[in-house]
């Protein structure tokens, strides 16, 4: 278990060389524990967090849905083209933590954001993060 961890941090640490946020344009860090996921907006030249929220913070008085369909449109050769997927289970309260980060953000005026994995492969939780997000109207 500390081996994934170490190898987590170095790729984290080789990230973060290249990415850093702003007031204007934060980092959009995201979090994710084998129960829950956190995401943060940060400004790293003052070194505050401007808007937090995680999978606590969501209703729990009603049961989430566990199916959720997301259309995705693309343009190909001007055609366009709807693919649409169902999330379930951990994956469904992701994407409703990123729609809350978008939410709290757009309330801050914050529209263009940088995303940080944090060392994270880019699939399953922090992918449906990314895509709540931007379905929530944030831009990265």
């Amino acid at each position: 278990m500390q081996i994934r961890q170490e190898k987590r941090c170095r790729r984290h640490k080789r990230i973060r060389t290249k990415i850093s946020g702003t007031a204007k344009v934060p980092r959009l860090c995201v979090f994710r524990s084998a129960k829950h996921i956190y995401a943060q907006l940060i400004d790293d030249e003052k070194g505050r967090t401007l808007v937090s929220a995680n999978d606590l913070e969501l209703e729990r008085q009603s049961k989430p849905k566990r199916k959720i369909k997301i259309s995705r449109e693309t343009d190909a050769k001007q055609k366009r083209e709807t693919d649409t997927k169902t999330l379930t289970g951990k994956i469904v309260i992701a994407f409703r933590v990123g729609k809350l980060i978008a939410k709290k953000a757009l309330e801050k005026k914050i529209e263009k954001v940088v995303f940080d994995r944090a060392g994270y492969e880019y699939h399953g939780g922090v992918k449906a993060l990314a895509e709540g997000a931007r379905e929530g109207g944030l831009k990265f």
